[in-house]
């Protein structure tokens, strides 16, 4: 979130504050219904049926469960732009953070799974072995890669725990971080820039260096296998591509700001209310990515798609055991289910 009083003496934000009310809560009440659907379906896949067999499907479930947790904030964000914070600063300071740690979390749990794609068919053709890669991304260090990705994303988030607060601003409270005179300039805006490197640039050049080795690979399959693999291009393709759409935008915005608060680039009130709705606009499309995830990352696998059509079969037998037989009452009993049975794979289809 961004803070309104970085002009208090010049400008009145009130029409941005008007436009936040409006767009902010249909945004965030978009991505958090759409998103709780398809990430609640990956974890129960996981949880119930799909063991946590490779690298991938444990990344798959950390990222499902730290999208799970940054858009549980959105209803927070969204009540503050509609109305001003109202749950005092404990709250604040913990939303805050949440919504930092696991916007990074997911961001490098992305590139963790280029990774591990990568690695995973240089491993299935004979190469790459005994390399430190290879041996730091297997089951047996698993838990301590991801380790590593949250206690760094939990490191980035620590200011936002320290530094939230519940202000008053234009009659109404609200949670911001608000630094100390001493950092207002070059810790600031290192700190926003640490954020967009761990949480952007770095993850966006292992993702098109993993994808782009993997593409070579895929190029040198076959010819009876062509169409194939132009279907697992397009599909990595329309990852990268995905990620730069939805983040290019609000890490741009960052970085201006950043830049701003050492330099004062902006410096009439027109160019800094549009520097605030683009901040607003960029960074819901940012979120937008939650929801994409589960369709990028999950459904596309072959695989995926078969433990999900096996769990809602079994969901439905529990909805219809607990129901009265209409067979006993005297009725007729029809089914239109011809395949009861789900085939089971181990693979992870890209």
């Amino acid at each position: 979130t961004f803070s309104y009083e970085d002009y208090p003496t010049l400008c009145e934000k009130e029409e941005v504050r008007s436009f936040a009310a409006l767009f902010l809560p249909v945004m965030y009440a978009v991505c958090l219904v759409v998103g709780l659907a398809g990430n609640t379906v990956v974890v129960a896949v996981y949880a119930y049926l799909k063991r946590l067999r490779t690298m991938t499907d444990v990344f798959m479930t950390h990222l499902a469960v730290a999208d799970l947790l940054l858009l549980l904030t959105l209803p927070f964000w969204a009540a503050d732009a509609a109305q001003g914070w109202e749950l005092g600063t404990a709250t604040c300071k913990m939303v805050s953070s949440m919504y930092t740690v696991n916007f990074t979390c997911c961001m490098m749990l992305l590139a963790c799974i280029s990774v591990d794609r990568r690695l995973a068919l240089a491993a299935a053709r004979g190469e790459g072995r005994g390399r430190l890669l290879q041996r730091v991304f297997t089951k047996k260090h698993c838990w301590k890669v991801c380790f590593a990705v949250w206690a760094l994303a939990f490191g980035l988030g620590l200011p936002d725990l320290v530094l939230s607060e519940v202000r008053w601003l234009s009659n109404r409270s609200v949670c911001l971080v608000v630094y100390p005179p001493s950092m207002v300039g070059g810790g600031k805006a290192g700190l926003e820039m640490m954020e967009v490197l761990l949480g952007f640039l770095l993850p966006l050049l292992v993702m098109i260096f993993s994808y782009w080795r993997v593409g070579q690979a895929l190029k040198g399959l076959p010819v009876e296998s062509r169409s194939r693999k132009w279907r697992a291009l397009r599909v990595l393709l329309t990852v990268v591509a995905v990620f730069v759409v939805t983040q290019l935008p609000y890490n741009v915005v960052k970085v201006y700001r950043a830049v701003d608060s050492v330099y004062t680039l902006v410096t009439h009130c027109a160019s800094s209310k549009a520097l605030d709705r683009a901040a607003q606009v960029t960074e819901s499309l940012a979120l937008c990515h939650c929801c994409l995830n589960p369709v990028l990352y999950a459904f596309v696998g072959t695989s995926f798609k078969q433990h999900m059509v096996k769990l809602a079969k079994q969901f439905g037998q529990k909805r219809r055991k607990r129901r009265p037989n209409p067979a006993e009452e005297g009725g007729m009993e029809m089914s239109f289910n011809s395949h009861d049975a789900s085939q089971e794979t181990n693979t992870f289809s890209v």
